[in-house]
């Protein structure tokens, strides 16, 4: 079959749908690949938080005024997509990051030092100070940083939200699995498709679908739990809680209803999904530790999704050569991201200028920087 007026997108997480939706409304017919759209990547299994400053680390600054650029197209995002009919959930309580024990406050020392001196708002605090902002945090954590401009959005109801803006604009969705790409043409288990443009968004699994990608890309596992406070318990925290304990990370991400999201482990298990144990038990006795009160709560589930993870932490936006747009790669960020990769993407198809930050996240840097 072939049609050449048409854009094709390869993947229905949080990316693939945001540059569905924005491409339907620009006009464009849209035709989007994914055996399971929606609930199937790892946006579905995601906490939620928009935070590049608290997410930021020396060395990865292009990584961080990418996602910065991306945070301030978040409000207006939101907004188009209530216009539509649908509430995203965007929240602006802003993220309280907790140090657990001593070495944890070092590690925050790091961060609190490097954003000050990039000039971005992070406040340190003492614990008891952490706890007035947050009453439920536990005794025991020595000190923190309050973040007031990092902002959350609940991902399910994000994913819920855009691929019904998409298919009310138009886009129809094709849920079969692609096979591979060549020069415009979409394989799928049954057929060929020819089209104008096709924009590869297929997350951790786009290094199997194109060979300019082979060896970029690598599947990050990260389980978390979804939890619920009883009538009996503390409620969730009114805002984001990060931490770490005893070195390693986690986070707390309320939701509607007195629901909570705990995140998440991460480690290279290939394409294994399955949940383990010993992540339940992590997540767990890391947020006790944090957030007495969860011990409480009812465990509702339990769930892995693999990130797609780049060797320097920026996702790949751009052509690749054979006239496929790349927008895979997003690691951890890519709720953060959708915006500006959506911006990106449309910008590629009219042939504009791509968002200032997006060119330093081009699929080539990695083959130059072997080069050289």
């Amino acid at each position: 079959m072939t049609d050449t007026t048409t854009v094709a997108i390869v993947g229905a997480g949080v990316i693939g749908l945001a540059v569905a939706w924005r491409a339907a409304a620009a006009g464009y017919q849209v035709t989007v690949f994914d055996p399971r759209p929606v609930r199937g990547g790892a946006s579905w299994v995601a906490g939620g938080m928009l935070a590049p400053v608290t997410e930021a680390w020396p060395g990865e600054e292009d990584v961080l005024e990418l996602g910065e650029q991306s945070l301030r197209r978040w409000p207006s995002f939101a907004a188009d997509l209530a216009a539509e009919g649908m509430d995203p959930g965007l929240s602006t309580a802003g993220t309280v990051v907790a140090a657990f024990d001593s070495a944890d406050a070092g590690q925050l020392d790091i961060l609190a030092g490097y954003l000050h001196r990039l000039g971005r708002q992070a406040s340190p605090v003492s614990g008891r100070q952490l706890r007035k902002t947050e009453p439920g945090l536990a005794g025991a954590v020595r000190s923190g940083l309050l973040v007031p401009g990092d902002l959350a959005v609940d991902n399910r109801a994000l994913l819920r939200a855009l691929h019904a803006a998409a298919r009310r604009r138009g886009a129809r969705f094709v849920a079969e699995r692609v096979r591979g790409l060549d020069h415009r043409t979409v394989r799928t288990e049954t057929a060929e498709h020819r089209f104008r443009a096709v924009v590869l968004a297929a997350g951790a699994w786009s290094a199997r679908l194109h060979p300019e990608l082979a060896g970029l890309l690598r599947p990050l596992k990260g389980e978390i739990l979804r939890l619920r406070a009883r009538r009996t318990t503390l409620p969730p925290p009114s805002g984001t809680i990060r931490a770490l304990v005893e070195g390693r990370p986690i986070y707390l991400v309320p939701r509607a209803g007195g629901e909570l999201v705990l995140g998440a482990t991460q480690y290279e298990a290939g394409f294994d999904e399955t949940v383990t144990a010993s992540g339940v038990r992590e997540l767990l006795e890391g947020a006790e530790r944090v957030f007495p009160s969860v011990a409480e709560y009812e465990l509702t589930e339990a769930k892995a999704g693999l990130r797609a993870g780049s060797a320097d932490n920026l996702p790949y936006l751009g052509v690749l050569g054979d006239g496929v747009f790349a927008a895979t790669g997003h690691h951890r960020n890519g709720l953060l991201l959708a915006p500006v990769t959506a911006d990106a993407a449309l910008a590629w198809l009219a042939g504009a200028p791509t968002p200032p930050g997006v060119s330093r996240a081009h699929p080539g840097r990695m083959r130059s920087e072997e080069r050289v």
